[in-house]
């Protein structure tokens, strides 16, 4: 264990030093590289802004206004026909949009009813079988000037359609069902 915690606290400043001296080697100007790969990413960073705000405005607004709780009482039907617990449907819809709110709810749900349980187990595979599409899509596309996202929506949807319906399907083998 010990060994282990030598190389995970030696591992960065060693490859930052490979690196270097790769590029010493090849007579690149490292120093100069860094400095300006600095400058583009707090360019990058100060782009981002505008999305972000505008991402999380429109989450606020989402959930303040009500539609995430009428949707989701249109969905509760059908997921618990399906044997999915009502609880972790707002963590299905809201996990698309913003991984922070998504982590809240998966750590109220923890919180409530305990990591062993099976809605616990549920959340914990959701958080880690899905993304943050929209989130990803609106800041990450927008700050490169990228417009037409529609195909890159839809298979983002997918590949979440598809994480969830994989996680319950793994926690209901694995743990059983509830």
């Amino acid at each position: 264990m010990e060994f282990l915690s030598l190389i995970s606290l030696g591992f960065i400043p060693v490859l930052i030093g490979i690196i270097l001296l790769y590029g010493t080697i090849k007579q690149v100007p490292t120093y100069e590289s860094f400095v300006e790969g600095g400058k583009e990413g707090i360019k990058i960073a100060f782009s981002i802004i505008p999305f972000l705000v505008g991402m999380l405005v429109a989450i606020t607004v989402f959930r303040a206004s009500g539609a995430l709780e009428a949707l989701m009482n249109w969905i509760r039907p059908a997921m618990e026909a399906i044997g999915v617990p009502a609880e972790i449907v707002p963590l299905i819809l809201i996990r698309p949009i913003s991984g922070t709110a998504a982590l809240g709810m998966t750590s109220d749900l923890i919180a409530v009813y305990g990591p062993d349980s099976f809605i616990g187990r549920l959340a914990s595979v959701l958080q880690g079988s899905t993304d943050t599409t929209f989130y990803v899509l609106t800041v990450y596309f927008g700050a490169v000037g990228i417009k037409k996202m529609g195909d890159a929506l839809k298979v983002g949807l997918l590949a979440d359609v598809v994480g969830i319906i994989a996680a319950i399907v793994v926690v209901v083998l694995v743990f059983g069902a509830q």
